[in-house]
This record gives C-alpha cells, sequence and structure tokens, in this order.
C-alpha cells in the first residue's frame, strides 16, 4: 500500500510542477489555452500540498508495516524461547 501512495505522490507532485510552469511561462498568453495564471498557480499549489499529504501517508503506512512486521518476529522468538524452558 506505501508503494502505490509514493506513486500517487510522484504523480501529483509531476503535475503540480507542470502547473506552476505553465503559470509563470508565456504559454497561457498563447490562443487557444487557458490564460489565467492564478488559476495555474492555485493548482498547483493544490497538487503540491496532495502530493506531500500522499507522501506523509505513504512513510507511515510503511513505518506501520516495518513495527508490525518486527513486532511479529518479536512474539515469534519470544514464543521459541519460552517453549525452550
Amino acid at each position: 500500500m506505501g508503494r502505490n501512495l509514493y506513486i500517487l505522490a510522484a504523480t501529483l507532485g509531476f503535475f503540480g510542477a507542470v502547473c506552476f510552469v505553465l503559470a509563470f511561462t508565456g504559454l497561457v498568453h498563447e490562443p487557444g489555452s487557458p490564460s489565467d495564471s492564478v488559476l495555474w498557480r492555485t493548482m498547483g499549489i493544490f497538487l503540491v500540498a496532495g502530493a506531500l499529504i500522499a507522501a506523509l501517508l505513504g512513510v507511515l503506512q510503511t513505518m506501520f508495516e516495518q513495527a508490525e512486521r518486527r513486532d511479529e518476529k518479536h512474539r515469534i522468538d519470544q514464543r521459541e524461547r519460552n517453549r525452550k524452558h
């Protein structure tokens, strides 16, 4: 699950960067393109914020999975020690 969140964060971050590039270049003034640079910047901010949140959730998910694996290993080792005595 954590890997999927990293992929989502990378995708949102990429599109957020594209929105910022579009907002600060002269491309928004070309005929046929959306010309509201404030809208492009706002979309970029929201996409980057979403990417940061997805990355945070991915890190937390990975940390909890690792803690769960270590706890399970500790329990198995503890049972084996108790059986030997």
